[in-house]
């Protein structure tokens, strides 16, 4: 899982590549934290689905060297690992695999860039609009994948092309959704059994858990990547968005400002200022440790909790996007992107490797004890049946099953135009965090961020339009 840097093309000079590189450890900052954070789950009480294979199109020979993150959940890995051993044994291909942490990833993929030498293929797990110049077109193993499987969910297709230049930068097999994560046993006393389901109940219910129990919410407003996530929810979920269906700047707005004002209220009465300077495993550490009422997360806290601390682990549910006055919209928490460096030599085994790996994702979705999702409903036709019965101790069985129509209220960085190499660097640059930082901590109105921000943007939009990867 892993890539950063911008490379190769005449544009893009050797500090632009460290420069990105820094911008990609945004992602790199979940994935360390994931890592650290997570652990097993209990043991499958389940079968897990068997594995298909299907003949390569040419003949493959050769070393096909794999960089990805380490997942955080072990049992992942290793069967990853087996699987591709079994498959490159199969095809004639020696597959060499290095897991590594995310917080490394960023400056090793710059370096492989620089060096025009490294991995074949990479998998990381935000989309890689920026290296556009630096790897080869996907669009042919997305399309052939949509021939043998079906539609690819849009939220995928949506952050794995660049609609601009018409090239699939990456290829997206799966995703992982961002759901509240709500203490049934605080919620309830409040009148919320269920958890919040708008804004306005969050505001209101945690702000009574808070008097009453002295235990706050936990939404951060930080340089890390949960709070890059939630806050463009709440931005969507107000009608406001940092660019348009075009992919035209649209951040300054009344929408905005009515969000930026919510957050400085939300902040005020429910939270502490420890969510200024929080990592990527804040949250989850805060809600494992029964310390926060609710987190927006994947389902990665819980199923620690499931083995650290089970009491909490029973006492965590799950709610929807929340609804706001325009919308009910979260973030993708995460959008698995491959790569092809353009220095490969193995475009074939990898793209081939790929579409096995997508033939077979439902082994994927299992060994992660369904944090992976599929990107192509065919290939995992059990995956509302286990999200709808956790075959891995929700207590609970049927925890899960609010994700079960996740994908209708998850939607990609950029929206409501498509991920990009701007959006990318905004994403990466935390210009969204900052903003909403400076109203809750009042060093600035709402207004005065939102020129500020506006007109990071600018600059940002500027340099990739001449760079010729936006419109």
């Amino acid at each position: 899982m892993a890539t950063t840097s911008n490379p190769l093309s005449a544009p893009f000079t050797r500090r632009d590549i460290f420069r990105i590189a820094g911008v990609g450890a945004l992602a790199a900052t979940l994935g360390s934290a994931c890592a650290s954070e997570e652990s097993n789950a209990p043991v499958s009480t389940g079968t897990a689905p068997e594995e298909k294979f299907t003949e390569p199109t040419t003949k493959l020979s050769g070393d096909l060297k794999i960089l990805l993150w380490k997942h955080f959940v072990p049992s992942h890995d290793d069967w990853f690992d087996g699987f591709a051993a079994a498959w490159g044994a199969k095809v004639g291909v020696n597959v060499i695999i290095d897991h590594i942490d995310q917080k490394e990833i960023p400056a090793r993929i710059a370096a492989e860039i620089q060096a025009n030498s490294g991995h074949d293929l990479i998998e990381y797990i935000a989309p890689l609009a920026s290296y556009e110049p630096s790897v080869i077109d996907m669009k042919d193993v997305t399309d052939e994948a949509t021939k043998r499987f079906g539609p690819q969910l849009e939220l995928c297709r949506k952050s794995s092309l660049n609609p601009f230049t018409n090239k699939f930068y990456a290829y997206s097999p799966g995703w992982v959704p961002d759901p509240g994560n709500y203490r049934k046993s605080l919620w309830e006393p409040v009148g919320f059994p269920n958890g919040p389901s708008t804004w306005d109940e969050l505001l209101s219910g945690a702000t009574e858990i808070k008097k009453s129990r002295n235990i706050p919410l936990g939404l951060g407003m930080s340089q890390e990547v949960d709070s890059n996530m939630v806050l463009r929810s709440l931005m969507w979920s107000f009608g406001a968005s940092e660019q348009n269906a075009e992919g035209k700047i649209s951040i300054n707005s009344p929408e905005t400002v009515a969000a930026l004002d919510y957050m400085k209220k939300l902040y005020e009465n429910t939270m502490t200022p420890e969510v200024f300077g929080w990592d990527a495993a804040s949250n989850n550490q805060g809600l494992v440790a029964g310390q926060l009422s609710y987190i927006v997360n994947s389902i990665s806290a819980w199923r620690t909790a499931q083995e650290k601390n089970p009491e909490i682990a029973d006492d965590v549910y799950f709610t929807k996007a929340l609804q706001g006055p325009k919308a009910a919209l979260a973030a993708q928490h995460v959008l698995y992107n491959w790569i092809v460096p353009k220095f490969s030599t193995k475009a074939d085994a990898a793209k081939e490797f790929l579409l096995h790996c997508t033939e077979n994702y439902a082994a994927a979705t299992y060994a992660s004890k369904l944090y992976d999702l599929t990107g192509y409903p065919s290939r995992v036709p059990d995956q509302n049946t286990w999200l709808s019965d956790d075959p891995f101790g929700a207590k609970p069985a049927d925890k899960l099953k609010v994700l079960v129509d996740a994908e209708p209220w998850s939607v990609n960085i950029g929206y409501p135009g498509g991920a990009s190499a701007a959006t990318g660097e905004v994403f990466g640059t935390f210009v969204i965090p900052n903003m909403f930082a400076k109203v809750a901590k009042g060093e600035l109105s709402a207004k005065d961020a939102i020129a500020d921000a506006e007109q990071q943007m600018v600059r940002i939009y500027d340099k990739w339009r001449a760079n010729g990867l936006i419109s």
